[in-house]
């Protein structure tokens, strides 16, 4: 109960800012992502852009991946097909400009990794929204079931990240970003000079050129992936929530995509 003049609990203490609030109709909003996260993720989108379309115009200038160091027209392992120059970032051809374009954001890629890696590791948020636990794992099918029949939970049940929300977050931070940076590094004149060893590592300069294509082609599947499911879920909520934090929880059995009612572990419900 509250003093409605004061707006504050009779007992005279201050009101958590960022405690749920209750809506009309049996919604709530929660607080989802601090500002740190908020930022990073807009950050990594400018920069993720600005990366793919300055790669794909230095893959323009040979379009053919090999394994191994040598390379030649006759045995690549993929040829890729011709890039309009709208996707491309500068517009046209251009070598020397998509390096300067795609090294400056990369390097801003990685900073504001790090920060956010940081952050996840000392506000211990990867241990407690993206680490699966042992529940998650057992509920494993039943999340393949909902993704396979895009059936997704937006009550209470969305609080938190489903278990494949979970391995796909992980296996991109601790996988497939990872080998983009190094792969990156061991195709780099400036880190090669100073005795670095990546290229040994990767197998050579061309084995690493396909390792980057690939983990690139990763991250768009990935990007691909999570903005059709940011529309399915609730485009606009889910955009909310990256703005200004606050996410939307739909009341008890409310649910994204067909109206079906799937058996959860955690409640023993049978299907309808």
């Amino acid at each position: 109960m509250t003093d409605a003049t004061l707006d504050k609990p009779i007992d005279g203490t201050t009101p958590d800012p960022l405690a749920d609030r209750p809506l009309p109709g049996g919604r709530t909003d929660t607080y989802r992502h601090p500002p740190l996260v908020r930022i990073s993720h807009w950050l990594n989108v400018m920069a993720v852009v600005v990366l793919i379309m300055s790669g794909l115009n230095i893959l323009a200038a040979h379009p053919h991946l090999y394994w191994g160091v040598d390379s030649s027209f006759g045995d690549a392992w993929l040829s890729t097909p011709t890039v309009p120059n709208w996707l491309l970032i500068p517009q046209g051809r251009n070598l020397a400009e998509a390096r300067n374009y795609h090294f400056l954001f990369a390097w801003l890629f990685v900073i504001n990794g790090l920060i956010y890696l940081a952050y996840g590791l000392i506000s211990r948020r990867f241990g407690t929204r993206l680490w699966p636990t042992r529940e998650d794992v057992r509920t494993l099918p039943a999340s393949v079931v909902e993704h396979a029949r895009f059936h997704f939970p937006t009550d209470d049940h969305a609080r938190a990240y489903n278990v494949i929300q979970k391995f796909a977050y992980l296996a991109m931070i601790l996988i497939v970003l990872p080998m983009m940076l190094i792969t990156g590094l061991s195709m780099s004149p400036g880190f090669n000079s100073i005795g670095g060893i990546l290229l040994d590592l990767m197998g050579g300069r061309q084995s690493a050129r396909t390792l980057h294509f690939i983990s690139g082609g990763l991250i768009v599947g990935f990007i691909f992936i999570h903005v059709g499911l940011v529309i399915w879920t609730g485009f606009a909520n889910n955009m909310r929530a990256m703005i200004t934090g606050w996410f939307t929880i739909e009341p008890p059995g409310s649910v994204a995509g067909p109206k079906l009612r799937l058996r959860r572990a955690d409640e023993g419900e049978t299907p309808s």
